[in-house]
């Protein structure tokens, strides 16, 4: 089993920052992607960011050029750098992984981020 548990989420101004945390632990070692994906009110969750577990990353359209994806070396703990944050950056962030041989999946809680303008 893996567990995810996301932090970082808050409040900021347009045009600001914020970095969330996804740490994971149990069988981390197994993990063959990672994810963030995104939900605001009245919307279907989008796909935000994602890396596997080689390192390679891909964003979803909205977020390309401001947002990172990167993952600890211990492989235990990704993060999204968000950078210019606008309003409709404002959502509910779900941190989601694949593990293992039969490709099981597992979600986080999820964490607040509202852009303020």
């Amino acid at each position: 089993q893996v567990q995810l548990v996301e932090t970082g989420g808050g409040l900021v101004q347009v045009g600001g920052s914020l970095r969330l945390s996804c740490a994971a632990s149990g069988r981390t070692w197994s993990i063959n992607y990672w994810d963030w994906y995104r939900q605001a009110p009245g919307k279907q969750r989008e796909l935000v960011a994602h890396i596997t577990s080689a390192g390679s990353t891909n964003y979803g359209d909205s977020v390309k050029g401001r947002f990172a994806i990167s993952r600890d070396n211990a492989k235990t703990t990704v993060y999204l750098q968000m950078n210019s944050l606008k309003p409709e950056d404002t959502a509910v962030y779900y941190c989601h992984a694949q593990y293992g041989f039969m490709r099981n999946t597992v979600w986080g809680q999820g964490t607040q981020v509202t852009v303020s303008s």
